[in-house]
């Protein structure tokens, strides 16, 4: 597809990669087959097809409109679409340059406004964490829509106290240790059983995509750079082995922390090497199951797993999950049917778009459950907590589950 460069594009960063992008596009429309906004609304303008159509327009000198912005707004960016593509066009790069332009061009309401700045500011602050925990004490009398995103207390379990040789440094994310801080514990309690040392460093924190995907780009780099900052001294010397995301949203992030801090002369380099050593918690399996075979108790329950979008279209991770947590005897198997689409999640779009992201859920649990399992398991606390919305079986983190299935260390798990 060319596309001839409004002048004030022209010599851009953001121009230059759009530009390339769009250079790979063709009109094939696989893409529109796998979008599920495309298959929620049925316009063309809410597939990835005519949203590059609409990035296009802008791109060449074209006014955008609100229905533009609402067209980009309702993508999910679940990059569903570049797992499809035969081309291997990075839709998610170009629909982040496209939002981007089309929000300095065209003003949101006051009510849009005021919920996207809660979003950004609220969910990475330090003050998260209380507001979590007021919510809980008083879950019982919350309305039925606040209920959903309020998941109950858990217990997070004793963090492991040995000191190993190898050590890997794991981002605790932003909303996570409020929302379920077992996955992090049993995150660690998983890595000693097989030997390694999980640091935590301090300074590090939200991953920036939140920020990022709210169109404030630069907040979002911001904690990009302090992120890496906080883990540049580990990883020069060579004192950690790997960064370890155990949420796949954060993961798919930081691994493109290179990409997005490459003209930024004081950390392109370092955000490259950061971006290098990221690893999605499943990437450490094929390692850890010749350590700890023979310790974990098998199940003949089924749980029914779905991988995040983040981490089957976003890291291009499939498959390995269930395959080596079935060779340590637990049983996982994906949906029958739509196994590849998002559950609706993604991010803050669930708040931006709760009706749409209800359709999805929903979708996604009735194909979940036919396979009749006794709970449900992912990899990103987003997915955990909107699944959790719509039904009464248990979701949970695949590590979780393998936590309280090692034959050991029992003391070390909540109760």
């Amino acid at each position: 597809m060319q596309t001839q460069l409004a002048p004030e594009f022209q010599g851009t960063p953001d121009g230059e990669e759009a530009e390339a992008i769009l250079r790979k596009c063709v009109h094939c429309g696989f893409c529109t087959a796998t979008c599920p906004t495309y298959q929620l609304y049925g316009d063309e303008l809410d597939g990835p097809r005519g949203r590059i159509y609409l990035i296009k327009q802008v791109l060449e000198g074209g006014q955008p409109t609100r229905s533009t912005q609402l067209h980009l707004d309702r993508c999910l960016t679940c990059r569903n679409c570049e797992t499809t593509c035969p081309s291997g066009v990075q839709y998610g790069h170009l629909v982040d340059i496209g939002r981007k332009l089309v929000d300095e061009r065209v003003p949101r309401g006051g009510s849009s406004r005021a919920l996207r700045w809660a979003l950004k500011e609220g969910l990475p602050s330090p003050l998260f964490g209380p507001a979590m925990k007021l919510g809980q004490s008083v879950r019982a009398v919350l309305p039925a829509m606040l209920k959903k995103k309020v998941p109950p207390v858990r217990d997070a379990g004793r963090w492991p106290s040995r000191e190993h040789p190898r050590k890997v440094l794991l981002l605790a994310g932003c909303v996570q240790p409020a929302m379920a801080p077992n996955i992090n514990s049993a995150t660690a309690r998983v890595l000693d059983a097989a030997g390694v040392q999980t640091v935590v460093a301090r300074g590090a924190g939200c991953c920036g995509a939140v920020k990022f995907h709210l169109n404030d780009q630069e907040g979002g780099k911001a904690q990009m750079r302090a992120n890496v900052d906080a883990w540049w001294p580990l990883v020069e010397r060579g004192e950690v082995e790997a960064i370890v995301m155990n949420a796949s949203g954060c993961g798919v992030t930081v691994k493109e922390y290179g990409h997005l801090l490459r003209h930024e002369p004081a950390y392109a380099e370092r955000a490259a090497r950061i971006s290098a050593c990221t690893r999605d918690l499943s990437e450490l399996l094929p390692a850890l199951v010749p350590a700890l075979k023979g310790r974990v108790r098998s199940r003949q329950d089924l749980l029914a797993w779905h991988p995040p979008c983040t981490l089957q279209h976003g890291q291009k991770l499939r498959g390995g999950v269930e395959q080596y947590l079935g060779e340590l005897g637990l049983r996982l198997q994906v949906a029958p049917v739509e196994s590849h689409l998002c559950c609706g999640s993604a991010g803050t779009w669930s708040v931006l778009h709760p009706q749409a992201a209800e359709e999805l859920r929903d979708r996604k649990l009735v194909n979940l459950a036919a396979l009749a399992p006794s709970a449900i398991v992912s990899a990103n606390i987003g997915c955990i907590t909107h699944l959790q919305g719509g039904t009464q079986l248990p979701v949970r983190h695949w590590i979780e589950v393998l936590d309280e299935s090692l034959a050991d260390e029992s003391a070390a798990r909540p109760a």
